[in-house]
């Protein structure tokens, strides 16, 4: 059964919990039951099956091109000078290309404008397989074949279906966007990760109380005892990742936290609680001040190489307490930090430069202007003319299907009063809905990144809901679409899509991997002018 044979909602009760002489009310165990089985092993093997192709596309060839491509001329060597000094250092000009297996790093700190988090893990590729291409790389493909599990998982936790779960992963697996970006030394994919897991670990809090209520109204008490909200607390400390990898997560940080709120009011009122909200406050205000606190304590611990240097952008200045006792000391780094901070931000709120590839807000989910990473007209493909390119471009049938999946979403979501639909709206709105304010900076396409996975949960939302009908599942009446089993139909039209989205990556992927084909074949899969 999926979770979509019956619509989800909660309606606040006057009346008390049931006494134990009597049952938890059906329409309480379904809303409080976690939809997947507690226990499935198949679902793993699927799961590994998505993750195993997903590391096949990202991991072949990760060295190619050889050099330097994009925005890695600034991330790999800070990402060296991390592990090397503790601190971003300058680069040489043209230093970032290898030089005898490193950098050509400058005299001094480097100002650089994004927090250590997603250089440190560069960093560690780096240090374990040397300032390569393949060094520079692996840990972003690494990032990338994490989130891709992620995905699968959280999507048969969202749907109750392990196909479901299995079609969500494929899609991320087989996007061009997520692919290229995991096979580049860029932040952002660190950045997706580190938010789609923070998601995952709510869900999981989600469920893990949701359980408790039932089992403690089933044997007739009136609340659970909670313990330590470690999935709460695990979503905080991921959320602080995510913001020491890039400032732009801090758009998660509300949504999330309001998401876990909203979860606990509602399973009180489904509880039969009387004043759900003011339960909830007075309940688990702890938990919730906790999983805050953490976000700023694990941001400040990726600077820890910063604080422990002498050599730190800013590090002594403007206050120097060199000498003074660690109270001052702690207090004059922080002050320093801050200042740090400020020109950052003063930085990413001038940014408003001119580039051949910048686009706007409104472009990203129209793929109206992506990204050439690489470009190379040199021969050796059996052709007159050849062409090797690394182009950020989302695989085309899939991001052209965001667009009506969201509207689609929004509806079935208001139908059912359906509360994933709002969790993924929510999803979508804090990774693409702040930049709509920023009319005057320079944008580009790949900051729609960590919008990309509950873009795609809005796509596979939309195509379970062809699945099954809005009945209680009790029913056993799924219905029928064209005089065919809704169930099949459904099935063989998510299969279907599926394989046309493959099929259309398998097209694109010699321009996401840099392979050398001749000039024409490159040609042919510049659909539209901008893509060139």
């Amino acid at each position: 059964m999926t979770a979509y044979d019956a619509p989800v909602s909660t309606v606040a009760t006057e009346a008390g919990p049931s006494p134990a002489d009597e049952p938890v009310p059906e329409i309480t165990q379904r809303r409080l039951t976690p939809l997947v089985p507690p226990h499935d092993p198949w679902s793993w093997v699927v799961a590994a099956v998505v993750t195993t192709i997903a590391a096949i596309v990202r991991l072949v060839d990760l060295s190619r091109p050889g050099h330097i491509v994009f925005d890695e001329t600034y991330y790999a060597p800070n990402a060296w000078a991390l592990v090397q000094y503790g601190v971003e250092w300058e680069v040489a000009e043209g230093g970032a290309n290898p030089v005898d297996g490193a950098p050509v790093l400058g005299d001094g700190p480097a100002f650089v404008v994004h927090p250590p988090l997603g250089k440190w893990l560069i960093g560690l590729g780096e240090w374990a397989f040397g300032y390569t291409p393949f060094g520079w790389r692996i840990a972003a493909a690494l990032a990338g074949i994490i989130s891709v599990l992620l995905v699968a998982r959280i999507a048969r936790r969202l749907f109750g279906s392990t196909m479901l779960g299995a079609a969500a992963g494929l899609l991320v697996a087989l996007d061009g966007m997520h692919v290229v970006m995991s096979r580049t030394a860029l932040l952002d994919i660190f950045l997706l990760l580190f938010v789609v897991a923070g998601f995952g670990a709510l869900l999981l809090d989600r469920d893990q109380r949701r359980s408790r209520w039932l089992a403690a109204l089933a044997a007739g008490r009136d609340r659970p005892g909670f313990g330590v909200p470690w999935w709460r607390l695990a979503a905080g400390a991921l959320l602080g990742c995510a913001l020491a990898v890039k400032w732009s997560a801090v758009a998660f940080i509300p949504v999330f936290l309001g998401l876990a709120l909203w979860w606990e009011v509602s399973a009180r009122r489904t509880a039969g609680v009387r004043r759900p909200w003011r339960d909830t406050v007075a309940g688990q205000w702890r938990g919730f001040v906790a999983a805050t606190v953490l976000i700023p304590v694990v941001y400040l611990a990726t600077w820890i190489g910063w604080f422990t240097s002498d050599h730190g952008f800013y590090r002594h200045a403007p206050v120097d307490a060199q000498g003074e006792p660690w109270p001052a000391r702690v207090v004059a780094a922080l002050r320093n930090l801050y200042e740090y901070h400020a020109q950052a931000l003063t930085f990413h709120s001038g940014l408003d430069a001119t580039h051949p590839y910048e686009s706007p807000a409104w472009q990203w989910l129209l793929l109206a202007r992506p990204i050439a990473f690489h470009y190379s007209d040199q021969g050796g493909c059996g052709a007159e003319h050849c062409a090797s390119a690394v182009l950020l471009l989302g695989t085309p049938l899939l991001w052209w299907s965001f667009l009506p999946a969201l509207a689609a979403l929004v509806w079935l979501g208001v139908a059912r009063r359906d509360w994933r639909a709002g969790a993924i709206l929510l999803g979508v709105a804090a990774g693409i809905g702040p930049w709509f304010l920023f009319d005057d900076r320079v944008m580009f396409y790949f900051y729609a990144l960590p919008a990309q996975p509950f873009l795609v949960l809005a796509v596979v939302y939309v195509l379970g809901a062809v699945m099954s009908s809005a009945r209680p599942r009790s029913t056993g009446d799924t219905g029928t679409i064209l005089g065919v089993d809704r169930r099949t139909f459904g099935a063989v039209l998510v299969g279907g899509y599926v394989i046309l989205v493959a099929l259309t990556f398998a097209y694109f992927y010699p321009v996401y991997s840099a392979q050398l084909i001749p000039y024409e074949s490159w040609q042919a899969r510049m659909w539209l002018d901008t893509w060139i």
